[in-house]
């Protein structure tokens, strides 16, 4: 093949590779501006929190739960009540399903949380949202905790330390979001 041709055809090759990547680096990474319209309304005017599919991508059952769903946020335990607990995600997401929060559209949590329950041996480093607790040598499946890492026993663990102080704007802004709401317990 002539030299003068393959020159070009690496240089259409090449363009069109940094036409891709540079469209993908100005593609909004929280997915709310791809939300259809009704949804990202929603978003903008609440807390809302989406599945998030193994791809990451956003699934499109709708939000997960929104701050109508939460009865209250414990900041002490963490502990968030769902008005209806027996239902609220038994069904609508799979354990070690990703879970992205968002307030007023945009993304709250950076990196989401992890729904874990209390049957994994896997440790989890980073947020998660933590279904069950043990109660008189008892499992109690009903309440939620939203916790920096799974199990509680690595939360001197330098990476959760570091990765909970990267989040202090970002729970910050959560609780007193609740706060506004008449959802906080202290």
């Amino acid at each position: 093949m002539n030299r003068k041709i393959r020159i070009s055809i690496w240089t259409v090759a090449i363009a069109t590779a940094s036409l891709a990547m540079s469209l993908m680096a100005c593609s909004d990474d929280n997915g709310v501006d791809n939300m259809p319209v009704e949804e990202r309304q929603q978003a903008e005017a609440e807390l809302c929190a989406y599945a998030v599919l193994p791809t990451r991508t956003r699934g499109s059952d709708g939000a997960l739960f929104t701050d109508d769903d939460i009865e209250w946020f414990d900041v002490n335990t963490r502990e968030i009540r769902f008005r209806d607990t027996s239902t609220m995600l038994n069904g609508r997401l799979q354990l070690l399903s990703g879970i992205d929060f968002y307030l007023g559209g945009e993304y709250l949590f950076s990196g989401g949380a992890t729904y874990v329950g209390l049957i994994y041996s896997q440790v989890f480093l980073d947020l998660v949202l933590c279904q069950g607790r043990i109660e008189d040598g008892q499992v109690i499946n009903d309440c939620y905790y939203l916790q920096d890492c799974y199990p509680q026993q690595f939360i001197d663990d330098e990476t959760v330390k570091t990765n909970r102080i990267s989040r202090v704007a970002q729970w910050e802004k959560f609780t007193k979001y609740l706060e506004s709401k008449g959802k906080l317990r202290k």
